[in-house]
């Protein structure tokens, strides 16, 4: 199907549920249909060209989610752009893309002058908040569409190489690249995630407080399709997603690694009731198995965990909560490292650098092919060849399956150390570190080393009033992975640098100590 048939299926079969609650409003699927109806009238009444990208730049806010679905009506594809991102590689990509359409929030009104000077490409901006000086409000654009038609584009396949978005990959290796997500690749996901992250119990209600320009907005989407009710928050704050999980009886949750573990170092964490909570989702990284341990004893058995990239979004693979709650409980512990099995939709093997699939037990780099793969990189197809050789989609991170078929991440290719000959994976060693109970969180970057060409460096945050020396990190992990793994040195922090996407910022990290080296690698 196309992406909007996806919506319109769950949004037709709840029209009077409430959709969206959020800080100004609430919703219902009924009005949220009529107003991404709107929004692909104004554009089409504005001129639209056919595929031509339209932007959000925009924290989070209900009106995001009304502009994706109105894009995805309209024809138009679909480009999240990370409010987080430096205003410089925000116009790199848009330049990139040639956007065409631009819907912002007023908090960005600075940007937006910046952004019109140096994008050429763009045709019309529209604030999503209220009328801003030259840029029409929302409202007023989608009253301009009034008893405009909207093209009817769609196919008896459901038009499965047509683009639906230009999603821009995270950039720590240099500028970002356009993901091609068709609309095979992205009606996979939105049913791969439905079957193993969705139940059929009550009504689902989704709270989104990850940026709706990332992973969670790609989760709200699926979720429309099986009529939930979404929750927005502007922005993730600790006590505030605690209170909310409990005020509106969540069902299903998404964050990234870092920000539960800031969820379970708040002093109030033990303090609310997540009975509700049926698909708690973590994504975007590895998470330490200890921390993973900790959040079911904390709310409950509902942890999930998946593995995906931009280049096939989202579900790669899948650790059930029953596979997560039964190893928390002692049943294979192991599988709590673990980021699941692959899913329906894909096969995914191990593969070494001269294409041979390896079994299970050997290191090498995880590959997959099937219908959640996208489309290649936009207007880069030397970069496309390259993660496509083989005959198997090569997603860049380095692993292992064991004999049950169990997927580990142990790190990036990109991330690996060469300590003295031998392969240390970045996310073993925190992990290792991690396990230690006054760490809040964990960075690990090979630095430069006369001797053994690479050594290990750990840089460590506490948690509120914890102490720890490094002597005493450098002996937990001596005897948890022996004298090569083990970190050569420790410096604590208050925070580790992060990526617009919330990821390790290892790339920064790891520039004051390879600044006059002439390659990055010894």
């Amino acid at each position: 199907m196309r992406a909007i048939d996806y919506f319109d299926k769950g949004a037709e079969a709840n029209l009077d549920r409430t959709a969206v609650i959020a800080a100004d409003g609430s919703w219902s699927y009924r009005e949220m249909q009529t107003a991404t109806q709107n929004i692909a009238r104004a554009l089409c009444a504005g001129g639209l060209r056919d595929q031509e990208p339209a932007g959000i730049y925009s924290q989070n806010d209900a009106r995001v989610l009304f502009c994706m679905l109105g894009i995805l009506r309209s024809g138009a594809v679909w480009v999240p752009i990370n409010y987080r991102n430096a205003i410089d590689a925000n116009v790199e990509y848009m330049n990139y893309v040639e956007m065409a359409w631009l819907f912002y929030h007023s908090q960005f009104h600075n940007a937006i002058a910046e952004v019109k000077r140096r994008v050429p490409s763009l045709r019309a901006i529209i604030c999503l908040d209220r009328q801003d000086g030259e840029y029409p409000s929302l409202q007023t654009f989608m009253e301009q569409g009034t008893g405009a038609p909207v093209r009817d584009w769609g196919d008896a396949h459901g038009n499965p190489d047509r683009l639906a978005g230009l999603v821009p990959t995270g950039g720590t290796t240099g500028p970002a690249k356009g993901v091609r997500v068709t609309n095979l690749a992205l009606g996979t996901m939105t049913e791969m995630a439905t079957h193993y992250w969705h139940d059929d119990g009550e009504h689902p209600v989704c709270l989104n407080t990850a940026p709706l320009s990332h992973a969670a907005g790609v989760l709200a989407f699926v979720m429309c399709s099986v009529g939930a009710t979404h929750v927005i928050m502007p922005k993730f704050e600790a006590l505030e997603v605690l209170h909310n999980i409990e005020r509106h009886r969540v069902t299903h949750l998404y964050l990234p690694p870092t920000a539960l573990y800031n969820l379970l170092a708040h002093p109030q964490v033990r303090d609310f009731d997540y009975s509700s909570l049926r698909g708690f989702l973590l994504a975007g990284s590895p998470i330490a198995p200890d921390k993973l341990k900790h959040a079911v004893e904390v709310f409950g058995p509902c942890m999930c965990q998946s593995y995906g990239q931009t280049e096939a979004p989202m579900i790669l693979t899948f650790l059930d909560s029953k596979t997560v709650a039964a190893a928390a409980a002692g049943d294979h512990p192991e599988r709590l490292a673990s980021c699941g099995k692959p899913t329906l939709a894909v096969r995914l093997v191990i593969m070494d650098d001269a294409g041979r699939i390896l079994p299970a037990g050997e290191r090498g780099e995880i590959v997959a092919r099937g219908s959640l793969i996208c489309g290649g990189y936009h207007k880069m197809p030397e970069a496309t060849a390259e993660i496509r050789t083989h005959g198997w989609h090569h997603t860049g991170d380095v692993g292992y399956m064991d004999e049950e078929g169990y997927v580990y991440i142990v790190d990036r290719k990109k991330d690996m150390i060469i300590s003295g000959g031998f392969n240390v994976y970045c996310a073993e060693v925190e992990a290792a570190v991690m396990a230690l109970p006054q760490v809040h969180e964990c960075a690990v970057i090979g630095v430069p080393h006369q001797t053994w060409g690479e050594a290990v460096k750990a840089f460590v945050v506490l948690r509120p009033g914890a102490s720890l020396s490094d002597a005493s990190v450098i002996s937990h992990c001596r005897q948890k992975l022996g004298g090569v793994k083990t970190p050569k040195s420790v410096e604590f922090c208050a925070e580790i640098p992060k990526t617009p996407a919330g990821k390790i910022d290892r790339k920064k990290m790891r520039a004051p100590y390879w600044e006059h080296a002439e390659r990055q690698v010894h």
